[in-house]
């Protein structure tokens, strides 16, 4: 009887492994950190090769998909209307599409859309966060489970982030902005856990480095913030001007910080081989730091970079070092103990710019890196460069990061949503 029940247990869980290896529930995947155990990946397709499906959409946006089983997730501005929708894998088939209308017009960058963040789900409900028009939660069929008006969000470059789950909660950063906080709420009710306030900086204008003088929307991040664990331990980390900070994700109270940022992010925390880096933007601060601290860490850290590349996207880490792609779009790869460039390389393809907004993608030695013009790049993770493929969908703008399940690809431009697998 024991031996049954053992069997019948560990073929449940090998079972409930293999449901959840395909979803891709969050921005950046199931960690967080740009990584898919997916090998089986394509590595070529084109506007007609290993095309699955395409489907119109009715605005621009800048979000990245999510997956979870037959189910695709999707952010998407529709005149004064913020929505969430719901895509059948399959087909491309919106089954339905929900959220706010009337929302007033909100302040944005030419290039940052309405709905610019990406959703997130636990299997059980779907969030997305409007900015002004609130953090809404769906369960997978569409019923509305709960809204929570979190005020007025403004910027002049507007918003993106996503929200993340930890436990029972799920976690959004509200910024950038003059109210601009980590807040934690019941994934179950909406009902707020914990609030921390985004640590006040100077303003650009009273600033005495190279900030001084400009507006301050240049003292801001855009950040997502990244769970991982360190000694035990779980930690919600969050690079904010300036600073890198660790929280409990379960209090909200802070763990570590340590400095040596610039007053300026895009990108989010990575974290790999047990580091973590952030990295600033418009030639702002790259720093490396071990999690798993207590106070100021700024003295432990394992290096810093001044006035580094211009950066958008999050890169990858990987057998000891950083991979990561700069706006222009230059690929860089970095030795992960000593900050040191292993090789720089721009990223050329067939028409359109090389300019990228998005953030990488690592499957076994593959790194895929997606840029504006819909063409993305297959590099070997590698300190030698070696450049496998590239791939053109040649769509217009693209801004949104690529999404992996079950095989295949999610891709968002500004016109259509693909679906690219092997095969037919």
């Amino acid at each position: 009887m024991s031996a049954r029940i053992f069997v019948s247990s560990a073929i449940l869980l090998t079972l409930t492994t293999a449901a959840l290896a395909g979803n891709w529930p969050g921005w950046r995947g199931p960690d967080g950190t740009g990584v898919t155990t997916e090998t089986e990946l394509p590595l070529t397709w084109s506007a007609t090769e290993n095309v699955r499906w395409k489907i119109a959409l009715p605005e621009a946006g800048n979000s990245t998909p999510i997956v979870w089983g037959e189910r695709v997730f999707l952010t998407q501005s529709v005149g004064n209307r913020r929505t969430l929708m719901c895509v059948d894998r399959k087909d491309g088939k919106v089954l339905w599409q929900a959220g706010p209308e009337g929302t007033a017009a909100e302040q944005t960058h030419k290039g940052n859309t309405y709905c610019a963040a990406s959703p997130a789900t636990d299997g059980e409900r779907v969030v997305a966060w409007f900015g002004s028009a609130g953090l809404y939660a769906w369960d997978l069929a569409g019923k509305e489970l709960w809204r929570v008006d979190l005020g007025k969000q403004d910027h002049i470059w507007g918003y993106a982030g996503a929200p993340v789950f930890a436990g029972d909660l799920c976690i959004l950063y509200f910024g950038p902005g003059p109210r601009s906080f980590l807040v934690a709420v019941d994934k179950r009710t909406g009902k707020e856990a914990w609030r921390v306030d985004a640590p006040e900086t100077p303003a650009a204008k009273e600033r005495t480095d190279g900030f001084a003088g400009q507006p301050d929307g240049m003292v801001a991040t855009w950040s997502v913030p990244l769970l991982v664990k360190a000694g035990g331990r779980d930690e919600l980390v969050m690079t904010f001007p300036e600073r890198m900070r660790a929280f409990d994700p379960q209090t909200g109270k802070e763990l570590w910080s340590c400095g040596g940022l610039s007053p300026l992010l895009y990108t989010s925390p990575m974290f790999g081989d047990g580091v973590l880096v952030g990295s600033g933007g418009y030639g702002g601060n790259t720093i490396a730091v071990k999690p798993g601290g207590s106070g100021d860490v700024t003295a432990q850290r394992l290096w810093q970079k001044i006035r580094d590349k211009q950066r958008i996207g999050s890169g990858v880490i990987t057998g000891g070092h950083l991979y990561i792609l700069n706006v222009p779009g230059t690929a860089h790869c970095i030795d992960l103990k000593t900050g040191e460039t292993k090789w720089e390389e721009r990223l050329a393809g067939k028409g359109g710019g090389s300019a990228s907004w998005s953030s990488m993608v690592l499957s076994g030695e593959r790194i895929y890196a997606l840029n504006q013009s819909g063409a993305t790049f297959v590099l070997k993770a590698s300190p030698k460069f070696e450049q496998l493929a590239t791939n053109a969908v040649g769509d217009g703008m693209t801004c949104a990061s690529l999404a992996v399940s079950d095989g295949e690809f999610f891709i968002r431009t500004h016109q259509h949503l693909w679906c690219i697998g092997a095969g037919k």
